[in-house]
């Protein structure tokens, strides 16, 4: 058994619901128990089921620095792990907060905090729990400007530049990812973004944040994805305008897999 995750290699032929492709192709949303997807930009529950599965243990503390709806914190507490949420809205830290409600599995544990997680002091709140590290975290960042999540300045959805995200998202990198035990692993979800009549690579400037601070990159994988809550009942339009013009309708994103070296 690896030290990083759960998996019997004795019995490697029963684990067929973990994905070891680079290209995930998922159908539908998992929505059973109290997952929600009518948070606008939260991602699908299968996403950090797959990485917990691949990269932590029962037990374990997992870091989401951009909560959103909590389907992280969600999943993570379904596989028994521990799990941290930080969220810049007060109202969605609330929501998630009162959805969790008293959910507990055996001795599963949560924190939720309301702050930036750029400058947010991570590590005295959670040496007010007697937690010295984490031994994971899962970074989904917003898109930039695709989705205005809020109207806090501090919101990366808010950036003026592509500058100025990569920058302010890069302190949540050095302010989380210290709290990373060493040798344990980090996942970035990210999509790129079409503007100008160009395509802007974010995810790939996302990555070099981390290549750039001595993280292993690990896997790139890719995720479909169909219909977006901003795009939904609109497949015909967005057919249209791609074929009157020269641009392809994005349908991926990206799932970088980082190790943090000693």
């Amino acid at each position: 058994m690896a030290k990083y995750n759960d998996i019997n290699m004795k019995l490697w032929h029963n684990y067929n619901d973990i994905s070891t492709d680079s290209l995930w192709i998922i159908d539908k949303r998992d929505n059973s128990g109290i997952h929600s997807g009518h948070y606008h930009g939260n991602f699908i529950p299968q996403i950090p089921y797959q990485l917990f599965s691949r990269y932590t243990k029962k037990g374990d503390w997992i870091l989401d620095p951009f909560m959103g709806s909590g389907t992280s914190i969600i999943e993570a507490i379904n596989m028994e792990r521990n799990a941290i949420g930080i969220e810049l809205q007060q109202n969605v830290a609330q929501e998630v907060s009162d959805r969790l409600g008293n959910i507990k599995i055996n001795d599963t544990k949560y924190l939720i905090f309301q702050g930036d997680s750029g400058i947010l002091d991570i590590n005295r709140q959670l040496q007010n729990h007697n937690i010295n590290k984490v031994q994971f975290i899962i970074y989904h960042p917003p898109y930039w400007d695709i989705i205005k999540f809020s109207n806090d300045k501090q919101d990366l959805s808010n950036a003026d530049t592509l500058q100025n995200f990569l920058y302010k998202f890069g302190k949540t990198i050095d302010n989380t990812s210290k709290l990373l035990e060493k040798n344990r692993y980090c996942a970035l979800v990210i999509g790129d973004k079409y503007a100008n009549s160009q395509i802007i690579p974010l995810g790939f400037y996302c990555m070099n944040l981390f290549m750039e601070r001595n993280f292993l990159m690990k896997a790139i994988i890719v995720k479909n994805f169909d219909e977006t809550k901003g795009k939904n009942g609109t497949k015909a339009i967005w057919r249209y305008r791609a074929l009157a013009s020269d641009f392809y309708i994005f349908k991926h994103e990206y799932i970088f897999v980082f190790k943090k070296l000693g």
